[in-house]
């Protein structure tokens, strides 16, 4: 996956933050990019930002459904041909302690946070094995998938099984198609809109008695809102991508303070001692 040129990639959560910066990137390199999102209008605007139409497709799509990104399959391989990048980026959060997220909270999260990876696993993979050439799955996690913290469970846990998919997806490849790499993006905080997710959550997890409104919840989502403010740009993440795909390197991770608290959790488990919080700056 070294030359890049007439490549064609697909990129769901693709209209702001980590998803349009891979976009972006990708398109700079000569590929056909598939931009996807749930949210229309922006979804459109960004892929005005890309200058040569016949380069830039955006699909409508809710990852969560399981035929919506069959669809956005589809699209991809009949408007391009194939497919040889593909980065199941689209995510969601929520905060508030785990015994107060409602049960729309965590539904929300692991079908859109698991679900949208799985169902992206199983609408694109098989159409890249049958098509033989090399290709490259990104998935996104989160630094949330290696540490845990506090009033954040619902994303920790929804993270972690992302995680765990993308690593067992590795191994299955490695042994029926390694001409595909995969790589699992855990991204520390980076400058995106992921704290005010809720305003792309669907009717379906937002009826009565859905949203959770509570000290904690609104703690966590203010913490999480300040600390992206002032976060790493989502470029950073983009050329983490790349040299990722480059390198066929699956752990994309941070080299800071996250990779330190993560590996004291590492150290936690192995010594059996009791989970500790880990405050990264």
């Amino acid at each position: 996956m070294i030359d890049f040129e007439n490549k064609v990639a697909v990129v769901t959560g693709a209209a702001s933050g980590i998803g349009f910066a891979m976009a972006e990137k990708f398109y700079q390199l000569g590929m056909h990019v598939v931009m996807a999102d749930i949210e229309q209008d922006a979804l459109t605007a960004a892929a005005s930002r890309l200058e040569d139409p016949s380069r830039v497709m955006a699909v409508v799509t809710d990852v969560s459904d399981p035929d919506a990104v069959d669809a956005l399959a589809e699209a991809a391989f009949t408007a391009f041909g194939t497919v040889h990048i593909v980065c199941n980026n689209a995510g969601v959060f929520v905060g508030g302690a785990s015994w107060e997220c409602s049960d729309a909270d965590y539904r929300w999260l692991i079908d859109v946070n698991v679900r949208g990876i799985a169902n992206g696993i199983r609408s694109f993979v098989p159409k890249m094995i049958a098509a033989g050439e090399e290709g490259h799955i990104v998935n996104t996690a989160s630094m949330a998938a290696m540490t845990t913290m506090p009033f954040s469970s619902v994303y920790c846990m929804s993270k972690a099984a992302a995680l765990s998919l993308s690593e067992c997806l590795f191994k299955e490849l490695e042994i029926v198609a390694p001409q595909l790499g995969v790589s699992v993006l855990c991204p520390e905080l980076i400058n995106t809109s992921l704290a005010s997710a809720q305003r792309n959550r669907p009717d379906q997890y937002s009826k009565q008695g859905d949203l959770t409104d509570t000290d904690m919840s609104k703690m966590t989502e203010q913490a999480i809102a300040e600390g992206v403010a002032s976060g790493i740009e989502p470029t950073v993440m983009a050329e983490r991508v790349l040299q990722g795909i480059k390198d066929r390197k699956f752990y994309l991770l941070p080299q800071d303070g996250w990779k330190d608290a993560a590996m004291i959790r590492q150290e936690e488990i192995q010594q059996e001692s009791n989970p500790t919080f880990t405050y990264v700056e």
